[in-house]
């Protein structure tokens, strides 16, 4: 409702009901007349209410019968209220309508986690047709595994070792030759980030630019290396794809998709051979595209009886809901 409804140009106003001649009527109380009547003619005159707005008024004389509802509209209207209070999905029936989408909670919350799902998926797809997708692997924190220190490439297409060196030490000319070569690799490429949760210590390109702990690194894409984007979807990570396609939740009303607590198993690997662990990452991308990458078996869709929810081309009609995977 508008603040206040200006006054028509041309029309008598009265500021008082009281003052509003006889035969004359808004639209609401010729509603109220028995049998309800309507405007049949424009509104001859205006009546001000609550302070700042103007109601229209009609002319009695000139007002024509409503037209009331048949039995079949009123079973139409009285079926369409009941559908507001049902549950498209699953069709529970809730006290009150159930809003925008006509979705419950349980399955409003096993939706949003499907999405998820999918669109992990879809990322996935994109990765493993791009010619041009590399998956980046470094390993340069100290005293993280011995005698690691290593950075590699690996296609995402073909699982290709792309290069491989080791990373050297920060501030020194072997380090900045790993990242000359990087610069001039992955120039025109999409790369994808190694999981961002590895173990005990967290290995990220970022680390190839900053000492441990130094100064916070932040988001976005680094302007003279922007492959080594922290916290950004400019550089999906293998983690965060696999963590959305897995649909673990530390919380049961939470629809935010995470890494498992420290200890539980995950699908990649963590060893010495960093272009080994960038092969089964790849890996990894090529299963979730296929769809026989598992998923978690508490994962909300799978959970509430219903399995896959419809799509949004099939929402709109009584098709069967298919099975997640």
């Amino acid at each position: 409702m508008p603040g206040s409804v200006p006054a028509l140009a041309g029309l008598p106003r009265y500021t008082r009901w009281d003052a509003v001649p006889t035969g004359l009527c808004t639209k609401t109380q010729l509603a109220q007349q028995d049998p309800p009547l309507k405007p049949g003619s424009l509104p001859v005159g205006q009546v001000l209410y609550h302070g700042n707005s103007y109601a229209p008024v009609y002319d009695v004389a000139a007002a024509v019968p409503k037209r009331r509802t048949s039995p079949a509209q009123r079973a139409a209207l009285d079926r369409a209220r009941l559908l507001q209070c049902e549950c498209r999905r699953c069709g529970v029936r809730e006290e009150g309508p159930l809003g925008k989408g006509r979705f419950c909670n349980p399955c409003r919350h096993a939706m949003t986690m499907w999405e998820q799902h999918d669109q992990a998926q879809l990322l996935a797809r994109e990765l493993v047709a791009d010619r041009a997708a590399a998956l980046l692997v470094v390993d340069v924190e100290p005293n993280s595994l011995p005698t690691a220190q290593v950075v590699a490439v690996v296609s995402v297409l073909d699982r290709r070792l792309l290069y491989a060196a080791q990373a050297g030490e920060h501030g020194t000319p072997e380090r900045d030759l790993v990242l000359d070569r990087l610069d001039g690799l992955l120039a025109h490429r999409r790369v994808v980030g190694e999981p961002n949760y590895m173990g005990p210590i967290r290995r990220s390109p970022s680390a190839l630019l900053h000492l441990p702990n130094s100064r916070p690194v932040t988001s976005g894409r680094d302007p003279l290396h922007p492959w080594a984007a922290h916290a950004s979807t400019a550089n999906p990570s293998v983690a965060d794809i696999w963590a959305s396609w897995y649909a673990y939740t530390d919380q049961p009303s939470s629809t935010y998709s995470c890494i498992p607590e420290y200890g539980a198993a995950v699908p990649w690997q963590r060893s010495l051979d960093v272009a080994d662990d960038a092969q089964s990452m790849a890996d990894l991308l090529h299963r979730i595209a296929d769809g026989t990458e598992p998923v978690w078996e508490q994962a909300a869709w799978t959970l509430d009886g219903h399995g896959k929810p419809k799509q949004p081309q099939e929402r709109g009609r009584e098709a069967p809901v298919g099975e997640g995977n």
